[in-house]
């Protein structure tokens, strides 16, 4: 009899594998000729999907892909994501004006944040950007959040300097 070999933590294993073969194109594409090469071996697509722990959908999906298309089939597609909502012109425009102060545009505002610049961003383009969104545009554009140092209301600067180390 062949000795089984026993693992701790099994399902945390499992899923650590898991998210291991799903985080390069290369390893999603190694997983998918297993598949079908269990599935060419005779198992059915729901024994294999149990087994590799994908839902049966994709493994009907990758046998269909392999069948029609060969091993090219079971390549990463790219993927284009959602389009941008700013156009690149837009967008150097937008830096050119963070440069600038947010009163040179009337706001009351001292500083940008997400909120100004959601603002600022339907005046201008008419695009409708939301708070975290223009936080990753600050992010992407190199810049970062700059917050005005706050100071105690009626605090009287002369005890302050008294109060302080040298």
């Amino acid at each position: 009899p062949v000795k089984r070999i026993e693992f701790r933590n099994a399902d945390r294993l499992k899923e650590t594998l898991r998210k291991e073969i799903r985080r390069s194109d290369e390893a999603r594409y190694d997983h998918r000729l297993h598949a079908v090469l269990l599935a060419i071996d005779g198992r059915s697509p729901y024994q294999v999907a149990e087994l590799l722990g994908d839902a049966p959908r994709s493994v009907y999906n990758w046998i269909a892909l392999f069948s029609s298309e060969g091993l090219q089939g079971l390549r990463e597609e790219k993927r284009p994501g959602r389009p941008k909502r700013l156009t690149e012109k837009q967008v150097r425009k937008l830096e050119r004006d963070l440069i600038k102060s947010p009163t040179d545009f009337g706001y009351a505002e001292p500083i940008w944040d997400g909120t100004l610049l959601s603002h600022h961003v339907e005046q201008t383009f008419g695009v409708s950007l939301g708070v975290r969104q223009c936080q990753r545009v600050f992010h992407d554009l190199g810049m970062r959040l700059l917050r005005p140092r706050t100071f105690p209301k009626g605090a009287d600067p002369k005890e302050q300097a008294k109060f302080k180390k040298n």
